[in-house]
């Protein structure tokens, strides 16, 4: 399907515009701006200013990871049949629009069905803005900027949450309210710079296009179409939910040992997300001929290091510790994943494929709280002892998974990861 012309052309002139990866990635930082405002005081509002009693915020939370964690197989790649702009300005202007509508709601029924729009809303959000930096980096520099996306993205999680605690001094209300500002800015980008950048829109031929229709739904469901897709995404997804335990269980932990305050674990937590950007960039750079496997081992070893040291007793050098080696981890194996992915990726079924990594995302923030909270009821070393050797050896899988995707290839009669070019105005 073609995207109407007034939808695929930005409104400000070729000299005015950003490149399209540069645009991906203030894209990224938008979204994680207003998650990270979102996410330290929503429980507040939704008990202070929406009354919602306090045993229905989590199950409020989970409306909304369920509702991105169900739409992103169906609709996660839907940007590879109409096109990166149209579904990009939609997604924003979804979830910008939602998270202002959530200000003004009471009732708990009403608060779970907006967050379940504003899922289904962002499940594209992230998958498509993948496929941008997809589309138009050369296959050389593409570890790079992804791990720019990172960056980016983690800066995002840095301001936010400071942002949302001077929105916050004005009314908990306004939190959501500057959330939707955030994305609503991202539409504005979107409209004014953004072009056009899927493959089958510059395939004169019309050979993807016609591929692309007579697969039909079936072309959003790709890790149930290529196994080694599948594969690769098990041990990702393994690795990302216990990776993600200590960010759910560190709170009680800290706070149960005495080992912080409060505010001390919300500083805690900023250190993490500084540390990841500040070494993101060199660390990516140091690395970038590093075989696959050896940062992926090394990934593991530094979670289990740091699975470690929270089987020590708590105080606040080993959760500095802790928390820096785990940062280390995400910075070191973050970028290799969705560079894989991209490779293996038809260039018309990118969206589809990078949405199968969002899902993997989606899974972590519904199963990582789930599995991590059983374990640390049964034991508070429960998760650290159990978490250990799982990371090593999925880590171990992961590597050698990606290294047989890497000697197989691109898919038959695909450019290895085609370079587009988006030409201007277009």
């Amino acid at each position: 399907m073609k995207t109407l012309s007034f939808l695929a052309t930005p409104a400000l002139p070729d000299r005015y515009r950003i490149a399209p990866d540069a645009a991906a990635l203030c894209l990224y930082f938008l979204a994680s701006l207003a998650d990270g405002a979102l996410m330290p005081f929503f429980a507040l509002w939704a008990q202070h200013e929406a009354h919602i009693p306090l045993r229905f915020v989590g199950l409020l939370l989970a409306c909304y990871a369920g509702g991105e964690l169900i739409a992103t197989p169906l609709l996660g790649g839907i940007a590879d049949r109409f096109g990166r702009r149209p579904v990009l300005l939609c997604s924003s202007l979804g979830v910008g629009s939602g998270f202002v509508l959530l200000a003004h709601l009471h009732g708990a029924l009403a608060i779970a069905l907006c967050l379940m729009a504003i899922g289904v809303f962002e499940c594209a959000l992230h998958p498509t803005i993948s496929s941008v930096i997809g589309d138009t980096v050369p296959a050389e520099k593409l570890r790079m900027r992804y791990a720019s996306a990172r960056t980016a993205s983690g800066l995002g999680r840095v301001i936010g949450p400071a942002l949302g605690a001077a929105l916050a001094l004005w009314s908990l209300s306004a939190v959501f309210i500057g959330c939707g500002i955030s994305l609503l800015c991202a539409a504005v980008l979107i409209i004014s710079t953004l072009p056009e950048t899927r493959l089958s829109n510059a395939d004169p031929s019309g050979a993807a296009r016609e591929d692309d229709d007579e697969e039909g739904l079936s072309t959003l469901l790709p890790a149930f179409r290529d196994r080694r897709l599948a594969a690769l995404l098990l041990w990702f997804a393994i690795i990302e939910i216990v990776s993600g335990w200590p960010e759910f269980i560190t709170p009680p932990y800290a706070r149960e040992t005495d080992a912080l305050s409060a505010s001390g674990i919300g500083l805690l937590f900023t250190y993490a997300a500084v540390v990841g950007v500040i070494l993101q960039w060199p660390i990516s750079k140091l690395t970038a001929k590093v075989p696959t496997i050896s940062l992926l081992m090394a990934a593991g070893v530094a979670v289990t290091g740091g699975f470690g040291l929270l089987l020590i007793h708590p105080n606040s050098i080993t959760l500095y510790a802790s928390a820096t080696l785990l940062s280390v981890a995400q910075v070191l194996f973050g970028p290799l994943v969705p560079v894989t992915v991209n490779a293996m990726a038809p260039p018309a079924a990118r969206a589809s494929y990078m949405a199968a990594i969002s899902t993997v995302n989606d899974l972590e923030d519904t199963a990582g709280p789930a599995s991590g909270m059983y374990l640390y009821s049964l034991s508070p070393r429960l998760p650290w002892l159990v978490g250990m050797p799982i990371v090593l050896l999925a880590a171990l899988a992961l590597g050698m998974s990606i290294r047989r995707s890497e000697r197989s290839g691109s898919p038959a009669g695909i450019p290895d990861r085609a370079h587009v070019r988006v030409p201007p105005g277009a």
